[in-house]
């Protein structure tokens, strides 16, 4: 058991975790409304702790992306609620984007740490395959066309006063900092075939048991495909006719969601469960919104450096698999850390990447693949779209 005693008493702990598998695009969750969806890992969670009063939850934060859909009006509130707990629990929503889920943790762990709550349910959701389309303001009483948006992911309504390479398309901004690091497309796509396999593997060894819960039919990451080199190669350059980037090295449209459970130290005995671990330091870094990719280095050496830490302390680092040119691309500005610590149960390429839910779902793996390993330090990192990387370093 951690030591949770004396000095520690009033450290916040990630007590537990749980999350959906993570469902295709149209796939097995897509039925579900985005706030159920949102509920069902506070549903396990409360249901595997009997110990603990709901009432004693004394917030519920969420990261959500796009929130334009059935997550809107604060998603954190209306999941808290459709999961049963009592109507005097508050609710808070987030938005870093891809870094929602992360940011969510964080603010859980910060409530615990300065005396502002006690126990506080954080982590994060997204129903790509219900995200709406929507009417932009029209400028004329009785306009001529009316043009809806998709707002499942990406830019929308753009701002024309932003500059031109700030909007492109996120796979083409990836792809644009892979060419400059000297990132192929036949090593993106060996490590979208490593993400297959690892999380292929991972499923079957039982990794994720006790993390993720079955939903109806839905057993593990339905994503998850027996990718094939030559399968790969044949797919076209999605987002310019040259590139490098394709449907095969990016992460797929996705459902899911991911919650943990954070509490102060002395009352990990009461709830008689032995802690995943805890965060040491954090960081966010911004950059120009067309280097998003690369921006996961600043934050993870900014990160360590407040933590007092080292890439070489670090045994695993979780990095979001946005796009393979991203991991890619970090990895060469991170030559001290060797690729086999990297997403070593797979990652988003494979598992999915409910942009909402996705970086809580880093920093848990990270926490728990570190515990197999028999503890230390890990590091969670992501890319966020419109330039801004975040990053966790955790003990377990």
């Amino acid at each position: 058991m951690a030591d949770v005693t004396g000095p520690r008493a009033r450290t916040p702990w990630v007590i537990d975790a749980a999350r959906t598998p993570f469902g295709s695009a149209r796939g097995a969750l897509s039925t579900v409304r985005a706030d159920d969806l949102a509920a069902l890992p506070l549903i396990e969670l409360i249901r595997r702790h009997p110990a603990l009063d709901p009432a004693r939850v004394d917030d519920v934060v969420w990261g959500n992306a796009n929130g334009a859909g059935e997550d809107n009006r604060n998603i954190a509130r209306m999941a808290s609620l459709l999961a049963g707990l009592p109507d005097t629990v508050p609710g808070v929503s987030v938005n870093r984007l891809c870094g929602s889920g992360a940011e969510a943790v964080l603010a859980g762990v910060r409530l615990v740490g300065s005396g502002d709550a006690d126990v506080v349910i954080a982590g994060g959701s997204e129903s790509m395959s219900r995200a709406p389309h929507v009417l932009p303001p029209v400028e004329s009483a009785f306009p001529r066309k009316l043009d809806l948006v998709p707002t499942t992911v990406g830019w929308r309504m753009v701002n024309p006063r932003f500059p031109a390479p700030w909007v492109e398309s996120l796979g083409r901004s990836a792809e644009l900092i892979a060419e400059e690091k000297g990132v192929g497309r036949l090593e993106q796509d060996e490590w979208a075939l490593r993400s297959h396999e690892l999380a292929a593997a991972a499923w079957a060894d039982g990794v994720h048991d006790g993390f993720a819960v079955p939903y109806a039919e839905l057993e593990r990451d339905e994503p998850i495909r027996e990718a094939q080199p030559e399968a790969l190669a044949r797919l076209r350059p999605a987002f310019s006719p040259e590139g490098s980037v394709t449907a095969g090295n990016s992460s797929p449209i996705s459902d899911g969601a991911v919650a943990a459970l954070i509490a102060r130290g002395d009352l990990v005995a009461d709830l008689e469960v032995e802690p995943l671990g805890r965060v040491l330091a954090s960081a966010v870094v911004g950059v120009a919104p067309d280097r998003f990719a690369i921006a996961p280095v600043g934050a993870i050496r900014k990160a360590l450096d407040r933590a007092g830490r080292r890439l070489a302390d670090v045994r695993v680092l979780e990095l979001n698999e946005a796009f393979s040119a991203v991991v890619l691309s970090c990895l060469r500005e991170l030559p001290d850390i060797p690729a086999d610590r990297v997403n070593p149960c797979g990652g988003a390429i494979a598992m999915g990447h409910p942009l909402g839910g996705s970086a809580a779902r880093v920093v848990i793996d990270c926490l728990r693949h570190v515990r197999r390993l028999g503890g230390g330090i890990g590091v969670a990192a992501a890319c966020i779209g419109v330039g801004q990387g975040i990053a966790i370093v955790v003990e377990a």
